[in-house]
């Protein structure tokens, strides 16, 4: 297995785990739990476009925001600002705690898990949305 294909593999089993917490009944240790595992999820999901960006394109980039943008360009992934949201939101949730911010966050992992899905899809992935 190399580097890019362990971080696909990785990525849809955290992926995966994120849908299990999602199916959960709400509360605030599911919600907590969900919030993490988006956390590093949305890691894995960067660094996945990173590894397939320098492996299959010959490009570069250091930060999330500019792997994204990058995945954008070459269309590895459908325009959607909600990307970069996302990257906002983890690192707000990573550095500081409020139960406003955990709900906002909470409120939005759905669409995110459906990026994370059509992320997989595009680099080929088979996944399991049910």
């Amino acid at each position: 297995m190399t580097k890019g294909e362990s971080l696909m593999h990785q990525l849809r089993k955290a992926t995966e785990r994120l849908k299990e917490v999602l199916d959960q009944e709400k509360n605030e240790f599911i919600r907590d739990s969900a919030i993490q595992r988006f956390e590093f999820t949305l890691d894995l999901a960067w660094k996945t476009i990173k590894g397939v960006l320098e492996k299959e394109k010959g490009i570069v980039c250091t930060s999330p925001k500019e792997c994204v943008r990058e995945a954008y360009r070459q269309n590895m992934i459908g325009y959607d600002e909600f990307w970069l949201k996302m990257i906002d939101l983890r690192n707000e949730a990573a550095h500081m705690y409020s139960e406003e911010k955990s709900e906002e966050i909470y409120s939005m992992l759905p669409r995110a898990l459906e990026k994370f899905y059509e992320l997989l899809s595009s680099l080929g992935q088979q996944v399991d949305t049910r």
